[in-house]
């Protein structure tokens, strides 16, 4: 069983697996002409390698898409969905009336692959490079399971993940960034088959791509093959060798005729982005002897894939088998791994975390060490690294089970040395999450938030379990100077629908914000923690720390009468909020001082506990934070002051830099004068 079910169903005749190739080329192209809208030439080019990938490769069972052990198929040239599309008709996850409403509104066939709306999508893809990059977290995923769950009669996680990847994508940066990771790592079960047709939107990709790109694969340690794309044994043959490779990652260079068939399109930029034309089309069709009816499906097709269906089913069933069998004689193993592919954590995890001591003082960054590293010690699925910076970051954990690196040859561990390479980074993680089986993060310096930006947005849309760490988030980075130091980067981070981004004032703050972020089975999060030491405060004199989980709540408030200022402050700012209080009392004035860990999940609370927090009749609303105004204009209302950072910020010794740009009591309290409060 080292090399899981076999396939057992015998290959199509060469014949047959033309026809299915020619199948897939008039699906897809049919999709494009009746929206006419799409990318009809790289579907029609690589329809061969599509065909072989249905009829000889891929280990899927149509009855479940989440199949713990199926292999992977991720279209990183996402722009081609009508080939994957038209891929999952014939598997039996989609009908032909799908493929008809093709970017059709309210379909399961939107114009990019949107993981979580189709069934068999892995992933969303549509930003070139983003799926490969991801297929370098999945492909990771499944080694690091396999070492943890596998013993030597049961191979009970050992499947393979496939990308078909384009011109455009091998263009990106983060396909290098991705491509040199898996290379440094090993990944032999990580195939990759470049459809390199030589044609991009503008022209040919000799305008502006001329490089060998198999000798940059070779460089980076891949086992590489160049082919004839358009060849099914060819392709057959690649595929075998590829698999038949253990210790370094395959990309398969596939040269491939775009918009093969159409005899006046094909080989041309114009047959990339735009419908063939009806007239086009019909020639085309003429031209393989291929009936003119739109969405033809021929009978011998239907037929094959009928009886396929049934043989990955009963590849999947001798699969259950032999989980029965390993469940038998490794119990408590198997229900660990039953445990960690449901998301699910352990028992009584919470009982890990304890709170700091007040009168201390911690920066928040070593704050979420200290956290990471207690709740690491019961949460073996929480893994993931920084860009080269975990002495800084502080996420390395260093408790629990096999607290070491992964590496080549060797991925019993927690921690993953990224190296420098943000982008990919966050794109590895997505991919973690999208595998299953792990709770990923990332870490890095906030201001190097707007390298994996893309990722983090395709994390936030795919709704994926991901944690991404970012430290040293306000200006106190100090002497490093205005590179360094985050202004806008609160804003866009917040501007991401569906990413809950926190920055805790305290220590114990920061812990619950983990409580929080890890208690959630879906839903991205960003945490933001400080350079600097922070006081951690008395919880005898303020509010319960546990608070935090509300994301906003009221922090210190006069009690002798009605508050008439209010403070709302994030992260390291809630301390200057609160001297800047204590100067307003000391001057009889009553206020209100909110700490604001997460806006997002506070705007989930019940309204009642949000018209407590923030009453209407408190006009008077000061807002302190170490970043632009962008995101508060609704809390500060009409007469609210905003004190922040409209610059790049400076390099001096930290405290110097935050009174030159306004962010220490005394230019607060000017502002309050200077307002008429």
């Amino acid at each position: 069983m080292a090399d899981g079910p076999e396939l057992v169903l015998q290959p199509p005749s060469p014949e047959l697996a033309q026809r299915i190739a020619d199948t897939l080329r008039f699906l897809s192209a049919d999709q494009v002409q009746k929206a006419n809208s799409g990318h009809p030439g790289l579907p029609m080019g690589s329809a061969e390698i599509a065909a072989t990938l249905l009829t000889r490769h891929l280990r899927i069972d149509p009855k479940d898409d989440k199949w713990a052990n199926r292999d992977r198929f991720v279209l990183s040239a996402g722009h081609a969905s009508a080939l994957l599309y038209s891929m999952l008709h014939l598997v039996g996850y989609l009908t032909i009336e799908d493929l008809q409403g093709f970017r059709q509104l309210g379909s399961r066939t939107p114009g990019h692959p949107e993981h979580g709306e189709t069934p068999g999508v892995e992933a969303s893809t549509g930003p070139l490079g983003a799926g490969f990059s991801m297929a370098v977290g999945m492909a990771t995923s499944e080694r690091m399971l396999a070492e943890l769950f596998n013993t030597p009669k049961f191979d009970i996680i050992d499947h393979y993940t496939y990308v078909l990847t384009g011109d455009g994508c091998q263009m990106e940066g983060t396909v290098y960034e991705a491509g040199s990771l898996a290379g440094h790592l090993g990944l032999g079960k990580l195939i990759v088959i470049y459809d390199a047709n030589d044609i991009t939107i503008e022209g040919t990709t000799s305008l502006a791509f001329t490089e060998n790109v198999a000798e940059r694969y070779r460089a980076m340690e891949w086992h590489v093959q160049e082919i004839n794309g358009n060849d099914l044994q060819a392709v057959d043959a690649a595929i075998v060798a590829a698999k038949e490779e253990k210790t370094r990652p395959s990309i398969i260079v596939a040269k491939t005729v775009i918009g093969r068939f159409a005899p006046n399109k094909q080989g041309s930029h114009s047959a990339h982005g735009e419908p063939l034309g009806a007239e086009e089309l019909a020639a085309a069709k003429a031209a393989r002897n291929w009936p003119a009816e739109d969405f033809t499906v021929p009978q011998d097709v239907a037929d094959y894939f009928d009886i396929r269906r049934g043989e990955w089913l009963a590849m999947r069933q001798e699969w259950n088998e032999m989980y029965a069998a390993y469940d038998k004689k490794h119990h408590s193993t198997a229900r660990e791994l039953a445990r960690v592919l449901s998301g699910e954590l352990p028992k009584q995890w919470k009982n890990a975390m304890t709170e700091f001591p007040a009168g201390t003082a911690v920066a928040t960054r070593a704050a979420g060490g200290t956290v990471m590293n207690q709740l690491g010690a019961v949460i073996p699925e929480l893994v993931g690294g920084a860009a080269d910076l975990a002495p800084s970051t502080k996420t390395e954990i260093k408790s629990g089970a096999n607290p070491d690196f992964i590496g080549r040859g060797s991925f019993l561990g927690r921690n993953i040395h990224f190296g420098v390479r943000e982008h990919a980074m966050g794109w590895f993680t997505n991919g973690m999450a999208l595998h299953g089986g792990f709770i990923p993060y990332s870490a890095t310096f906030m201001v190097f938030h707007d390298f994996m930006r893309p990722a983090v947005r395709l994390s936030s849309m795919m709704n994926l379990r991901n944690i991404f760490i970012y430290t040293h988030d306000s200006i106190a980075v100090g002497e490093d100077g205005p590179t360094h130091e985050p202004v806008e980067q609160l804003a866009t981070l917040r501007a991401l629908p569906g990413l809950s981004v926190w920055r805790p004032a305290d220590a114990n703050e920061t812990l619950y914000a983990w409580q929080a972020m890890l208690e959630k089975k879906t839903g991205s999060h960003a945490i933001c923690l400080s350079r600097q030491n922070l006081p951690v405060l008395d919880r005898t004199r303020y509010a319960a720390a546990r608070e935090t989980l509300k994301g906003m709540y009221i922090l210190d408030t006069d009690t002798e009468r009605s508050a008439e200022i209010l403070i709302i402050a994030s992260g390291s700012d809630v301390h200057l909020g609160l001297a800047v209080a204590e100067k307003l009392k000391e001057a009889g004035r009553a206020v209100r001082v909110v700490s604001s860990p997460c806006i997002e999940v506070f705007k989930t609370q019940a309204e009642g506990y949000r018209k407590k927090v923030l009453p209407k009749r408190l006009k008077k609303r000061l807002v302190i934070e170490s970043g632009v105004v962008q995101g508060w204009e609704g809390v500060l209302g009409d007469s609210g002051i905003f004190i922040g950072i409209d610059s790049y910020g400076l390099s001096g010794k930290a405290e110097m830099v935050a009174e030159k740009l306004g962010m220490a009591v005394p230019a607060v309290m000017a502002k309050i004068e200077e307002a008429g409060w």
